[in-house]
């Protein structure tokens, strides 16, 4: 049965959770990097998504529509690989297509399963955060990557 991409809901939140911390490569997995108040800015005033199948939650995106980023994608391991992950990605880049965005950005750790997929999916290496994480952009729509939304991307890193 194909996944259905909806908002997410305060119910959907024990699902959530228990999916963020099934992913241990990667930062936003521990605890006390995410707060209870980041989340629910997202879910009560960004592009918080869930991938529903027959009322399960298997993943999830989060996407901030002021900055372009792409805070989160997180999915169950039992459903990887079967292009969940890409459905929730692709609503969450049109929400910020949306918003008027002509690029999003994320930040991911190098060497993760999270890397090897964004490089699938055609995002560009940017280089290095601060923290050592690999910075990726992507143009949204038609739009093309030009020096200046690289250098805004680099700026909003720093």
């Amino acid at each position: 049965m194909p996944a259905l991409i909806r908002k997410a809901t305060p119910a959907d939140q024990p699902r959530i959770h228990a999916i963020r911390m099934g992913v241990t490569e990667n930062v936003l997995s521990d605890p006390s990097k995410v707060t209870d108040e980041e989340v629910a800015w997202y879910r009560e005033q960004a592009i918080f998504l869930v991938a529903d199948i027959e009322g399960d939650v298997v993943g999830f995106t989060c996407a901030n529509h002021q900055t372009g980023l792409i805070w989160a994608l997180f999915m169950d391991k039992a459903h990887e690989g079967r292009g969940v992950g890409r459905a929730l990605l692709d609503a969450a880049l049109a929400g910020l297509e949306a918003a008027g965005h002509v690029q999003a950005w994320l930040e991911t750790g190098a060497g993760t399963r999270a890397e090897r997929f964004y490089r699938h999916h055609g995002w560009h290496d940017m280089g290095r955060a601060r923290d050592g994480q690999i910075v990726f952009v992507k143009a949204l729509g038609r739009a093309s990557v030009t020096t200046s939304t690289i250098s805004e991307a680099i700026r909003a890193c720093s």
